[in-house]
Order: C-alpha cells, then sequence, then structure tokens
C-alpha cells in the first residue's frame, strides 16, 4: 500500500481557493432590471429596452444589446482575459464581478449611443425632434446598469 500525502495549503491558497469559490457561485447581469426603472408615464424601462431589440409590430427591431457583444468579440476576450491574470493576482472576486459589470454596460451604452440601426420613421423624428434611434429622453440608456447575485437567485 502506498503512502498517503497530506496537502495542506498557504494562507494565499486558501485565500485564492476560496475567491474561486465566491466567483464560482455568482453571476453578474447585466442590461436592464424590470422594475428599476420607469418613463414618466409609468412605462417599465426594461420593456421599452426589449421593444426596441426584438422589435415589435410597429417598431423595428435595434438589436443594440446583442449587437454590444457580437461587434465586440475581440474586446470582450481581451477584457476577460486580463480579468483572469487579476485573479491570480489576488484580485477580490467582487472587484472583478464589478469591473466585467462596468465593462459590458460600456459596450451597451455606446452600441445605443453610436449603433447603425434603421432609421426612425418620420412622424417619431418629427415628434422628437431627432433622427437618431434608441435616443429620446436619454432615459433607456441611463438606465443600462448591472446587478451581482447568488447564480440562479431570482430566475
Amino acid at each position: 500500500m502506498g503512502a498517503r500525502v497530506r496537502i495542506s495549503l498557504t494562507g494565499e491558497g486558501r485565500r485564492f481557493e476560496q475567491m474561486l469559490r465566491e466567483l464560482a457561485d455568482r453571476e453578474v447581469r447585466i442590461g436592464f432590471q424590470h422594475g428599476e426603472a420607469t418613463e414618466e408615464d409609468g412605462t417599465d424601462i426594461c420593456d421599452i429596452a426589449m421593444w426596441n431589440e426584438l422589435g415589435t409590430e410597429h417598431i423595428p427591431a435595434r438589436p443594440f444589446l446583442r449587437k454590444s457583444v457580437d461587434e465586440n468579440t475581440a474586446e470582450i476576450n481581451g477584457f476577460l482575459q486580463s480579468k483572469k491574470e487579476d485573479i491570480l493576482r489576488g484580485v477580490p472576486a467582487e472587484q472583478i464581478l464589478k469591473e466585467i459589470g462596468i465593462f459590458q454596460k460600456d459596450l451597451i451604452q455606446q452600441k445605443i449611443t453610436e449603433g447603425s440601426f434603421t432609421p426612425n420613421a418620420a412622424a417619431t423624428v418629427r415628434r422628437k425632434g431627432s433622427s437618431h434611434p434608441l435616443i429620446d429622453t436619454g432615459r433607456m440608456r441611463q438606465s443600462v446598469n448591472y446587478v451581482i447575485r447568488q447564480k440562479g437567485e431570482g430566475d
């Protein structure tokens, strides 16, 4: 029978293992959280974002969420690689998750502002005084946010 090997972690090893457990149990949700923001008439911004992202009978799809990922894959991968390096350097899990949330939030807001989408209808341009799709009051763009939660919480 072989000898038993006992492995004991250093304090640094235990901290690293704890951080990996924290990262495995948490997630960042980026976009719009239902009930967090409304227009003056009470319409939930989350619904407005969905109608614009997917389109409706009267609004063409303007997929700013999907495009913020699809058109930035290399940038996202590079950013996530840098977060992997931060993990190895001991940056706290909560800080890493916050940075991921802020990074993707910025990409979504940039896509809302600069994205190339189906132009507004003439009647919409007259009503809001602008031809820029997705920007009316600016409330939707300002409402992009992130939350850090336990995995599966709020599903």
